[in-house]
């Protein structure tokens, strides 16, 4: 077994013994928040500036070990699993250097956690609209090395476009310095937007300049059951005409949600009888209430029956309400095992077309199987969860297959928020582009010739 200590003791000399944990204080980075992908470190690594993360990774290379980058660890692909390497915590850089309303930005170190960055720009009658169930823990380096969309993706885009600059550390420690707080730069080619996404396998995100936006101060919210998908798609494209694209979220939550949701969560009272199909719509104006828009265009859709029943918000806690029946999603999910977990996208005329299939699907290969589905219906990216019954890893795959097959018939992509990881290796072998693997190959071997980066994750060996 190779001896460690001499890299240990470099790393206790840079952070301090405090900061560098072994054994039994790894504990809690041991798994995701799915509890399916676990890590055995040798050592959590936990730097303070971005100095120290440049030099910690320094180290790392001296001793040839690998690096894995953790923030919250709320991912659901095994982002974060490993066997035997450096794991580089930024839970104590948690600063936000700065906030600027007049231009509009948030320079923030990559520990800073999602809600946090809320709270701040909140201060200032602004707003950063990423937002997911997990704002509350996870950190800025997770959810820009997985591009996370969340709720708001229909208004305001994923993080890639909330993004103006970064910082990161590359794998032999240099520091790549794109803190641009600037709206256009065509200056080369788009680094920045090379490590967004990268799920840490091109270089630790350190800092970032994020995107601040005026806050909505009107809120329109309702929960509707509708007819169908295409009544729902429908009522969008309405609401969005009426309110001049004021619709910020669109989420559909379906019967097996709602009747999980009925179990999980007794709590959260749902204001009519389960639906076969139910979508929660939120939409927010600067200068007028839409309340009156979104009756309208609701009261429409009860005559001409595409929606059967609604219930518009009247006060903040009846919209919080409804927004936790949401976001509680997660949360459900893991509450069975096994699964098979899956993030798609989708074109939105295709989200009806993809459900029947995958269900004629997996009626073929596993018919007493449940499924549970909820969906950013407003940009086509569907959460479906399988549960089969028996677990064991050719059955498994063979419905991530079939399921994979369907999306790409229909023009979608495997994963829409929640990355690669480990869990979609085998479907980037069969479904991704040879040449595009290539050139992300290349790009890897560039940057981390000795593939010490978050090695395994995101592309397949060749």
């Amino acid at each position: 077994m190779t001896d460690h200590r001499a890299a240990l003791n470099d790393l206790r000399a840079l952070l301090g013994d405090a900061h560098v944990l072994t054994g039994e204080a790894t504990a809690r980075f041991a798994k995701d928040w799915t509890g399916k992908w676990r890590a055995d470190p040798l050592a959590v690594a936990r730097p303070a500036s971005t100095d120290q993360v440049s030099q910690t990774v320094r180290i790392a290379a001296r001793h040839g070990l690998a690096v894995v980058p953790v923030g919250g660890n709320t991912g659901l692909v095994g982002g974060t699993a490993n066997t035997g390497a450096l794991m580089i915590s930024l839970e104590r850089m948690t600063a936000i250097r700065d906030l600027r309303p007049d231009a509009g930005v948030a320079v923030v170190e990559a520990g800073v956690v999602l809600s946090d960055i809320h709270d701040a720009a909140d201060a200032h009658d602004l707003i950063f609209p990423l937002t997911f169930g997990a704002r509350g823990s996870a950190r800025v380096g997770g959810f820009l090395s997985t591009n996370a969309g969340g709720s708001n993706v229909v208004r305001y885009g994923s993080t890639r476009g909330l993004v103006l600059g970064l910082e990161v550390v590359l794998a032999d420690g240099r520091v790549l310095d794109l803190m641009s707080e600037l709206r256009k730069d065509n200056s080369g080619l788009d680094l920045r937007d090379l490590f967004i996404g990268a799920e840490g396998v091109l270089g630790i995100i350190t800092g970032a300049v994020l995107r601040l936006l005026p806050k909505p101060r009107h809120h329109a919210t309702a929960l509707a059951a509708v007819r169908d998908l295409p009544s729902a798609l429908t009522l969008l494209r309405r609401l969005q005409a009426a309110s001049d694209g004021a619709v910020e979220a669109f989420e559909y939550m379906p019967r097996s949600y709602m009747t999980a949701l009925a179990t999980h969560r007794p709590d959260l009272r749902q204001p009519f009888a389960i639906q076969d199909h139910a979508v929660m719509i939120d939409m927010g104006g600067l200068s007028r209430p839409l309340g009156d828009v979104m009756e309208e265009v609701l009261a429409e859709a009860v005559e001409t029956g595409e929606v059967l029943d609604a219930m518009i918000t009247q006060n903040e806690a009846q919209r919080r309400h409804i927004w936790d029946m949401r976001e509680v999603a997660a949360e459900i999910t893991f509450t069975r095992l096994p699964i098979v977990d899956n993030d798609v996208a989708l074109p939105l005329d295709g989200v009806a077309d993809f459900i029947e299939r995958m269900h004629a699907g997996l009626a073929r290969i596993d018919p007493q199987a449940d499924d549970l589905i909820v969906a950013h219906l407003g940009d086509g990216n569907v959460h479906l969860t399988v549960y089969p019954t028996r677990d064991d890893a050719a059955h498994l795959d063979a419905i991530r297959e079939m399921i994979e097959g369907v999306v790409v018939d229909l023009g979608g992509s495997i994963s829409a928020e929640h990355g690669i990881g480990l869990s979609k290796l085998a479907t980037m072998t069969r479904r991704k582009d040879p040449v595009a693997l290539d050139v992300m190959r290349a790009i890897k071997a560039a940057l981390d010739p000795d593939n010490r980066m978050n090695p395994g994750k995101v592309m397949p060996d060749p």
